[in-house]
């Protein structure tokens, strides 16, 4: 099996367990994942590797992702209302037009992060 049949049956792994009501994937390796417009409020991915992840006009509300690695990832026109992104390495993602009212960002790596126009933070 390859390495992107392996990708993508995690995530749909991951997905399933969140429907089914699940919250906790904290370490989880979602790196590359394709997970553009996904539902994942409340989603604990502390500690989760998800470099070059599309994220794009996701859902990631009230979300734990302390010390995740999202560089490069795409989290263009994403909600992340009141998420926790304490110590994120968010270095060369875009932002551009996400949501990030009153996101924690302490210690989030921001280098080279695109933000665009409408890319809200308070």
């Amino acid at each position: 099996m390859s390495s992107d049949s392996l990708r993508r049956r995690q995530v749909l792994t991951v997905l399933n367990r969140y429907v089914a009501g699940e919250r906790d994937f904290s370490e989880v390796d979602l790196s590359k994942a394709y997970l553009r417009g996904a539902d994942l409020s409340k989603v604990d991915l502390s500690g989760a590797n998800l470099s070059m992840a599309n994220l794009s006009e996701a859902n990631l509300d009230y979300a734990n992702l302390c010390g995740a690695d999202l560089s490069d990832a795409d989290l263009s026109g994403s909600s992340l209302l009141v998420t926790d992104l304490t110590g994120a390495n968010l270095s060369r993602a875009n932002l551009s037009r996400a949501n990030l009212s009153r996101a924690i960002l302490h210690q989030a790596n921001l280098g080279k992060t695109t933000m665009g126009y409408h890319s809200t933070i308070r």
